[in-house]
C-alpha cells in the first residue's frame, strides 16, 4: 500500500489518501487539551456499509501514553522496548505477545520499520519536510508491505505517527539550546 498524507505540515490532523488515484483511506484527527495534545484518532474513510460512519480504528492517547487498537488498548510502556547506547538507539515495537516484533529506525527523512533483525522490510514512512521558497512540498509518504497490511496495518500507522510527532518535538525542544551554544 502506497499512499500520502494530504496535510503537508501537520500528520496529526490530515487524510491519509491512497497514492493510485489519491482516494481518502483514513483521516487523522487530534484533540488539543490544555497540557498539549490529548487524542490522535485514526479514522476509516470508507466503513464498511452500515457501519458507522468514519468508525475509529485506532487511537494514541498521548497523556495516558497508550494505544488503541480494534476496540483494545496497550500501554506504550508494554509495547515497546529499547536497545543501544546513547547515541544509537534502536526502537522495537510489538502490538502483543502473539504478534511479530518490529525494528524502527530514522534515517535521511524516513522512518523505517523491519522485521527478522532488519532483514524484511515491513514499511517505510517518509517525511520530506524542506520548505522551499519557488516550489511545492513533497508530501507524507507512507509505504507498507503486504505481510504489514494483513497483520499489523493500523498499528504500524500510529507507531509511526507517534515517532514522527515525538521526533519533531525532540527536535522542537533543542532548538534554543543550540541557538545559545551557537552564541559562544
Amino acid at each position: 500500500m502506497e499512499a500520502f498524507f494530504d496535510n503537508k505540515t501537520n500528520i496529526v490532523n490530515a487524510r491519509i489518501c491512497a497514492a493510485l488515484d489519491s482516494a481518502p483511506m483514513y483521516t487523522v484527527e487530534t484533540t488539543f487539551a490544555f497540557a498539549g495534545r490529548g487524542r490522535t484518532v485514526l479514522r476509516d474513510a470508507n466503513p464498511l456499509p452500515g457501519a458507522t460512519a468514519s468508525a475509529i480504528v485506532g487511537a494514541i492517547n498521548w497523556g495516558e501514553k497508550s494505544f488503541e487498537v480494534g476496540g483494545y488498548k496497550h500501554a506504550c510502556a508494554e509495547m515497546r522496548r529499547s536497545e543501544g547506547g546513547l547515541f544509537h538507539k534502536t526502537k522495537f515495537w510489538r502490538w502483543s505477545a502473539a504478534r511479530k516484533e518490529y525494528e524502527i529506525t530514522y534515517t535521511h527523512e524516513e522512518w523505517k520499520a523491519t522485521l527478522e533483525e532488519g532483514k524484511t522490510s515491513a514499511g517505510r514512512f517518509s517525511v520530506p519536510f524542506r520548505p522551499h521558497l519557488f516550489s511545492k512540498s513533497k508530501p507524507t509518504v507512507l509505504h507498507l508491505t503486504a505481510t504489514a497490511l494483513t497483520e499489523d496495518e493500523v498499528f504500524l500507522i500510529l507507531v509511526f505517527i507517534y515517532e514522527e510527532v515525538k521526533r519533531q518535538d525532540k527536535t522542537v525542544r533543542l532548538y534554543p539550546l543550540i541557538y545559545l551554544l551557537s552564541l559562544f
